[in-house]
């Protein structure tokens, strides 16, 4: 089993730290890890052209970032956490242009893995951010991990998010969780307990 990190920061910090707290409980359990850093590289946001969607590609039409790279290592993995740190009481812009389009256009490829997201922040706006990157989880029959208390670390600086003993604590427990509830789908699907095929209606709110 494996679980896939995103990084929605451009450097390996704060965020960075808190994951890695999540991979560090994860790999005691036996469970592969890989964090992506989506960097500083540009990133664009989702043009709504719906080319993904034709001839069920599954892919955004754009190959010259990270985009595709993600929903590739996503169709490999089990579960997911997804990081950010707070920019005006709110996830990176980043994180989120990314993550439209890696859900626009490859949301198959997550659907029923189970799904996290932690904030990392100086001081305020992490609940806020925490709320935002969880909504793409449940839109996509996504189970969503708890812990044992909000996923978020607080800190200026790597070693200050260090400092934030209750915080990583979180993050450990996280990662404990989402070993549990892996290990519990793989037992389910061992015992031909299979996710429903649910039906899709759309309306519109102007008739």
């Amino acid at each position: 089993m494996k679980v896939l990190l995103i990084n929605g920061s451009s450097k390996e910090g704060c965020t960075y730290t808190a994951l890695s707290k999540v991979v560090e409980s994860l790999n005691e359990e036996n469970i592969e890890t890989e964090i992506i850093d989506l960097g500083a590289n540009p990133v664009r946001d989702c043009i709504g052209c719906g080319t993904c969607a034709k001839e069920g590609k599954r892919r955004c039409v754009f190959n010259d970032d990270i985009v595709n790279t993600i929903i590739e290592k996503a169709e490999e993995s089990d579960g997911f956490v997804f990081g950010t740190p707070v920019y005006y009481a709110h996830p990176t812009g980043r994180i989120l242009s990314v993550l439209d389009r890696v859900f626009y256009a490859g949301k198959k490829s997550f659907e029923f893995k189970p799904g996290a997201s932690i904030a990392s922040a100086r001081r305020a706006g992490t609940t806020a951010s925490f709320d935002v990157l969880n909504k793409y989880f449940t839109i996509s029959q996504m189970p969503i991990v708890s812990s044992t208390y909000w996923n978020n670390v607080h800190g200026n600086t790597p070693e200050e998010v260090k400092q934030d003993l209750e915080g990583m604590q979180t993050m450990y427990n996280l990662g404990k969780n989402m070993a549990w509830m892996l290990k519990c789908i793989e037992l389910g699907k061992k015992n031909n307990i299979v996710s429903p095929q649910n039906k899709i209606e759309k309306t519109s709110f102007i008739r």
